[in-house]
């Protein structure tokens, strides 16, 4: 079966489910602080009738009932036991327009550029590439992200000030594979073989 590029937020969102692990480029236009490095990110899909996705819905004058779902992202650096900590967490919550959710706004209850909560707009290109544009007070973000496959995707970024771009960061990201993954895997090409 061949890969197909998530075209709603949601299917993104399912597709992006689980660990992944990061390395990341980061450049600074105005200092020499160097963030790239290597990391975690957790994706855990949350459904239209949570309390969070009502919650950040109301907080930011959005009806609910639009909320086709969201998504919790949470990062870590990927030498650590996983623990949740609110501080690198991040819930998105999709409303999606009415173009078959190619195009919507993407609800943050904490920003990437600015540690606030932010609405932001989403759109799908042909490709299957996803660009997510925010506007916070002083700056904006731009973020596009694409799947190469079912299990490795890539992420640019940008931070814009008034006076021109802040930095630009790299990512790829490719889906961390655990004790229970590779037990299904050999029991299922195990059971294959011998079907043979």
């Amino acid at each position: 079966m061949s890969f197909q590029s998530p075209m709603t937020m949601m299917d993104f969102f399912r597709k992006s489910e689980g660990i992944w692990f990061i390395q990341r480029a980061v450049h600074h236009f105005d200092s020499v602080t160097d963030e790239s490095g290597e990391s975690n990110l957790i994706v855990d899909v949350i459904e239209a009738q949570d309390p969070r996705i009502v919650e950040i819905c109301q907080s930011q004058g959005v009806d609910p009932s639009k909320a086709a779902g969201g998504a919790q992202f949470s990062w870590q650096s990927n030498t650590k036991e996983f623990t949740y900590n609110s501080d690198y967490a991040a819930i998105l919550v999709d409303v999606p327009n009415a173009d078959q959710g190619l195009t919507g706004q993407l609800l943050r209850d904490r920003g990437y550029v600015e540690n606030r909560p932010v609405v932001g707009r989403y759109g799908f290109a042909d490709d299957g590439v996803l660009t997510i544009d925010n506007e916070y007070d002083k700056n904006q973000g731009q973020e596009r992200c694409w799947f190469l496959s079912e299990d490795f995707r890539v992420r640019v970024s940008s931070a814009r000030l008034a006076n021109g771009i802040n930095l630009i960061a790299y990512c790829s990201e490719r889906r961390f594979v655990t004790q229970d993954d590779l037990a299904k895997m050999v029991t299922a090409n195990t059971a294959k073989l011998r079907a043979e």
